[in-house]
């Protein structure tokens, strides 16, 4: 089963690299997005539990590597959707390698391309003022890949009994969308409503988000803003949880 979920894998990494549309969107978009947006509304913001006033553009980019990763879970599962309408996935389906592989092919493959699109924005990041060290960085990889598993599990999940790109992404936008709002990557939650605070305590990406944006604003050698401890626990149970409920669905017989 691994050799098939890891030639899976490579499919959908080949796939996106010869889009060259693709690519350039996938990695432009966002950044054009943090630009524009980050430099419109404003040089400067308060923000609960920083000190003083902090530049938009470097609030802003922790927000952005969620984008890319939650953009990533989007068109590598929408794939699920043509590969069953090009009879692919019939093929797969029949192959000794099961079900299974299919899962594991499709949620690794876009994990490694929402970590690739992450680090390569993250080269910006002394723009938006963020010097990540080495030890930094090992947290944001392992942070970056944790959403990335959980938000393609999500796409998986919704993609896999649809058959219509048009509903899957009337879906996604249902689903997707308010999970990055309320995750504190246009606002902080201490500027909002009580209501928005609450939603925002509710949602597993605002821990994530978290975690990115403490992590980015940590200057080199010095410890830590924030315990990580809570925000690891929490996406590795959401993260489990996602791939458990897609493993319970590809299982069922249709």
């Amino acid at each position: 089963m691994m050799q098939a979920s890891l030639s899976l894998a490579l499919r959908e990494i080949v796939r996106f690299l010869r889009q060259k549309n693709r690519v350039i969107g996938a990695l432009a978009t966002p950044v054009l997005f943090w630009f524009l947006l980050g430099s419109g509304v404003g040089r400067s913001l308060v923000t609960p539990g920083f000190r003083g006033r902090l530049d938009y553009l470097t609030y802003f980019f922790p927000g952005i590597i969620l984008l890319i990763v939650l953009f990533t879970a989007i068109f590598s599962t929408v794939s699920i959707i043509e590969d069953r309408r090009e009879g692919f996935l019939q093929g797969v389906l029949v192959a000794p390698a099961g079900r299974s592989a299919i899962l594991f092919g499709k949620i690794m493959g876009g994990t490694l391309l929402a970590v690739f699109q992450a680090l390569v924005v993250m080269l910006l990041a002394p723009y938006s003022d963020h010097h990540p060290d080495a030890r930094v960085l090992f947290h944001l990889i392992a942070m970056t890949s944790l959403l990335a598993v959980a938000l393609t599990a999500l796409g998986f999940l919704i993609a896999w009994p649809m058959d219509s790109t048009q509903g899957f992404h009337a879906l996604i936008n249902l689903f997707f969308v308010p999970l990055w709002f309320l995750s504190g990557a246009l606002f902080p939650a201490g500027g909002a409503a009580e209501w928005v605070r609450t939603l925002m305590r509710f949602n597993p990406l605002s821990y994530g988000h978290e975690a990115l944006q403490g992590l980015l604003a940590t200057k080199q050698g010095q410890p830590l803003p924030i315990d990580l401890s809570q925000d690891y626990s929490i996406i590795c149970a959401t993260t489990l949880l996602l791939v458990m409920a897609c493993a319970v669905q590809v299982s069922r017989r249709s």
